[in-house]
């Protein structure tokens, strides 16, 4: 029996009732059997919502988790026809050349929570898009006006991968370092200004007065460290509790309280001249005098790489330290020197020719076991002949990191503040990992005793059982001669700067000597493309705000509001199923009212008057 009731100013009423159908059940059963019905509609679509945020929900997560991961191994080629991705350009000219990169990300998510998603565009190849030119920048100091000329065939090579239409809106960077620092201020104007005047006039990339410029050691050393960061996702918000997070105080807000976000890693790196230190300092630093104040002004760079700079949750302090001289090969040479001077005064007190002569050699304990070397200074030559002691190669070369008494300071006196050894990470680059890896084979996590021991091992072992090995293939493809015979030293230098110089305990294990990160070389040049275009998301985030509010209705999301679909759906079949029973009410009342009918017209009174004496 189907029913159906309208009370309006035109009131009706419809029902059939299909002649032949049975009434197998009674009222009561047919009211249990709607409720269940419904009961089961309402289980089904929750169940179903239910499955679907779980499904949906982890699928978000892993992708969360692995965004970083998919962002270096994905070697898929830039999809150049795709016109919400958007580029960038980063020229990075160095001492001994230039290399140009190109960089893209999509449109940016709208959540101001979020950094751009910047990745190497990728040609069809699947190659990256980087190019290189040879000499330095610097080399043009004294005829600036070759310059654009030089870095013309890099453009170039840009703006032959970088679809053409973007080009009025990829900005180009083009960021000089170590050559261009030891110029002249006059000269490094000169070269820059002869980029500001050409580039525009042949290129239509956005380039204005302050993408072009000379930056410090300390900014290159804060690019390198935003790079690293980016590339482990350690700027992307998490809620797991396994994550390892710290507290924050942010710079120049003491009134805020302290916010918890992803622990972001330090970084250090050795190279052939020089070394460098890089790490967040989370909380407030107490400084031992005002000089040392001074000092840490320097040393300290607080940025957001936020897109609002209203928001704290992307501020970072930053320590960054460039100790010259401390390099691996630097530091041969200068104990080199040292051990020179020290010998020929020796001998001119002592009357011998220790040194002097291939027949008497200086015994140095920081080469292998009987190799041999030459020292040659002011044309005199010093024979060397290794005896691999280890112990005794880091007691001569610690004076070597000039360390003071006072307080907070690492290699040459230098300022550094506290770092919290239980919760912090960092990663050794560059000779940290040569020296772990190239000859010792144990580059990744780093155990101090066990490379003090194999150190040992090596250093104590003859040079012609090195050689030997060496023959073999059984050390890293690009280990040469060279390392093979410095390998010694090199472990006792790195060992001296890591645990003595910076201080770090010799029972530390959060240090990862890599060469890559995720089998891909992190450049300086993604923190700097990072850093500097770091309010663009806020462009996209008013434009889609602005979209959002004409057409509110595209953007509403199924999955993202389906607990608003659930409680509207519920408050729907609630509704219905009043209007049932509604129904059901007036329809007994109008059996009623009929049966009384019948029953007066057996009796033989007309219904209208008795409903008009009632």
């Amino acid at each position: 029996r189907i029913s159906i009731s309208c009370l309006l100013p035109a009131s009706w009423h419809f029902s059939i009732s299909p002649v032949g159908c049975p009434r197998l059940l009674n009222t009561t059963l047919r009211q249990i059997l709607v409720i269940g019905i419904l009961a089961a509609a309402v289980s089904v679509l929750y169940y179903s919502l239910v499955v679907i945020r779980n499904k949906y929900g982890r699928a978000h997560r892993d992708k969360r988790f692995h965004r970083y991961l998919a962002r270096v191994t994905d070697t898929e080629a830039t999809d150049t026809n795709n016109p919400n991705l958007n580029y960038g350009i980063v020229v990075d000219c160095g001492s001994s050349g230039s290399r140009i990169f190109v960089y893209c990300w999509p449109r940016h998510n709208g959540n101001p929570h979020d950094l751009l998603d910047i990745k190497q565009m990728r040609d069809k190849t699947r190659k990256p898009v980087v190019m290189k030119i040879k000499p330095g920048i610097s080399e043009f100091a004294s005829s600036p006006e070759k310059v654009s000329d030089y870095i013309s065939p890099l453009l170039s090579f840009a703006a032959q991968h970088v679809p053409r239409a973007k080009h009025k809106e990829t900005p180009l960077y083009i960021l000089c370092t170590a050559g261009m620092r030891i110029l002249p201020e006059s000269q490094q104007k000169a070269i820059l200004e002869d980029l500001l005047t050409d580039i525009p006039v042949h290129f239509d990339f956005l380039f204005s007065d302050s993408h072009a410029e000379v930056i410090s050691g300390k900014q290159e050393g804060v690019y390198a460290w935003i790079g690293i960061n980016f590339v482990l996702g350690r700027f992307e918000h998490t809620d797991d509790e396994d994550e390892a997070i710290v507290e924050v105080h942010v710079p120049r807000s003491e009134n805020q309280e302290a916010i918890f976000r992803k622990r972001t890693v330090g970084v250090l790196d050795m190279g052939g001249v020089s070394t460098q230190i890089a790490y967040e300092v989370p909380k407030t630093v107490s400084f031992a005098s005002s000089q040392q104040e001074e000092v840490a002004k320097n040393l300290l760079a607080e940025f957001n790489l936020g897109c609002d700079a209203h928001q704290t949750e992307h501020v970072y302090r930053v320590y960054v330290a460039t100790f010259l001289g401390f390099g691996g090969n630097a530091a041969r040479q200068r104990y080199e020197d040292n051990l020179f001077t020290s010998t020929v005064l020796k001998n001119r007190l002592l009357g011998k020719q220790t040194g002097m002569t291939s027949d008497s050699p200086y015994l140095d304990p920081c080469l292998p076991l009987d190799a041999q070397d030459e020292i040659q200074q002011n044309g005199q030559t010093m024979y060397l002949r290794g005896t691999g002691d280890f112990n005794l190669c880091r007691e001569m070369i610690q004076p070597f990191m000039n360390k003071t008494n006072e307080t907070q300071t690492s290699l040459n006196g230098v300022y550094q503040p506290a770092v919290h050894f239980q919760n912090s990470e960092f990663y050794g680059f560059s000779e940290f990992y040569y020296c772990t890896e190239d000859v010792l084979r144990m580059g990744g996590d780093y155990n101090a005793a066990k490379f003090t021991k194999a150190a040992k091992d090596y250093c104590a072992t003859k040079w012609s059982v090195l050689r030997e090995r060496f023959d073999r293939g059984l050390y890293a493809s690009h280990a040469d001669l060279h390392r093979l015979k410095y390998q010694c030293f090199k472990s006792a230098w790195m060992y001296e700067v890591f645990h003595s110089g910076f201080s770090f305990p010799v029972g530390y294990s959060n240090l990862k000597t890599a060469l890559q990160v995720y089998d891909k070389e992190v450049q300086w040049t993604l923190g700097a493309i990072l850093y500097r275009t770091r309010f663009l998301p806020l462009r996209d985030i008013q434009q889609e705000n602005f979209r959002g509010n004409h057409s509110h209705w595209r953007s509403f999301s199924f999955v993202h509001n389906h607990y608003l679909f659930f409680v509207c759906f519920l408050i729907v079949l609630l509704s219905i199923l009043l209007y049932l029973l509604r129904l059901r009410r007036i329809h007994r009342r109008m059996l009623r009212n009929t049966s009384s009918t019948s029953l007066w017209m057996e009796e033989g009174l007309p219904p209208q008057k008795i409903a008009g004496a009632l």
